[in-house]
């Protein structure tokens, strides 16, 4: 569950709004800070350019070329400028290798975090009579995760509790990214062996919260136009207050609704270096008929333990879909 599953969908992605506690949280929701997450999200991510996901041919007058390959770029490489302009978006892409006419341009190209400048000559698609390189790109992400709390004083929130990664395996960098309602219409099982997941539908266009931040323990931004009379407040408390016993986690398995589901802390490791803070295995008999365990899409989903935020859950134990990885907090409170 490192990785933020990636879905093509009507106009994605998942934020669920609100969960009725079924424990002591509501009575304390007067002196709480923060609103109690477990709605699924969906997340529209910007690339921070236009990213190279695989190379092709152009059929030219001249013949096949594939200029993209005979320059060196690879899938991964993420195009951020031309000719020193900003390129942020395809259209942008498209525009300035109509602007080249055919002749030798610069790309600026970001590989491994590092900036390089690649020289390339653009040619004309016999079919389309348009400039191109012989690449297929995308200049958005998106995908589903679990918000894990709501700053109740800023509308700040936290949402994953792990990075968020390419293919590749590294961590994205995001521009321009939005945060929308979404609808979890179907659940893959996770079984022995494989990971399961949840399959969700942004609900419509309108973006209910910005993302401004990614990094190893999460997303971050902020929401906008929310409301949040249905949302439950709550107290964090830090791993020094957390200990080997019963807890619960918030999560949407259905619908857009969270639900609470029982689960037992096994281990707690408030000096773990990768985030895995707690291990955990769910108990409650419905969410294991329901979706096996754990599943990509509920990470992220809020642990709370004596009426108090105390994590989120993360990770998944291939080997058994009833265990996973759980991360302080604070730890992301601290972003």
């Amino acid at each position: 569950m490192r990785k933020l599953k990636f879905y093509i969908v009507a106009l994605m992605l998942s934020v669920c709004l609100f969960l009725p506690l079924q424990t002591g949280v509501a009575a304390e929701a007067a002196s709480g800070k923060y609103y109690l997450g477990g709605m699924t999200a969906g997340f529209m991510l910007g690339a921070g350019g236009a990213e190279i996901i695989d190379l092709s041919e152009v059929n030219a007058e001249e013949g096949i070329c594939r200029p993209a390959e005979e320059a060196g770029l690879k899938p991964g490489d993420c195009i951020c400028g031309a000719e020193g302009v900003k390129i942020g978006t395809i259209k942008d892409l498209n525009e300035a290798l109509a602007r080249s006419g055919g002749k030798e341009i610069v790309l600026t190209v970001k590989r491994n975090g590092e900036c390089a400048e690649v020289r390339i000559c653009p040619v004309k698609e016999k079919k389309s009579g348009k400039y191109k390189i012989g690449v297929l790109i995308r200049d958005t992400l998106s995908g589903i995760g679990t918000v894990t709390y709501i700053e109740k004083e800023t509308g700040r929130f936290g949402a994953l509790g792990h990075k968020v990664a390419d293919e590749g395996n590294d961590l994205l960098e995001i521009s321009d990214s939005r945060v929308y309602l979404c609808s979890i219409v179907g659940v893959n099982k996770g079984v022995r062996g494989r990971a399961g997941e949840l399959r969700g539908l942004f609900l419509n266009d309108k973006a209910i919260a910005r993302a401004e931040k990614v990094c190893s323990t999460g997303l971050y931004g902020k929401f906008e136009n929310y409301d949040y009379s249905r949302c439950a407040l709550v107290d964090i408390a830090p791993l020094a207050e957390a200990t080997i016993g019963k807890a619960v986690i918030y999560s949407t398995v259905d619908g857009t609704f969270p639900q609470a589901y029982e689960i037992a802390i096994a281990k707690v490791d408030a000096g773990n270096k990768e985030n895995k803070n707690f291990v955990i295995k769910v108990t409650d008999e419905k969410l294991i008929e329901e979706t096996g365990g754990i599943v990509q899409g509920m990470s992220g989903s809020p642990i709370v333990q004596n009426g108090k935020l105390i994590g989120a859950v993360t990770h998944v134990f291939l080997n058994d879909p009833t265990r996973g990885y759980g991360i302080g907090i604070e730890k992301m409170i601290g972003e």
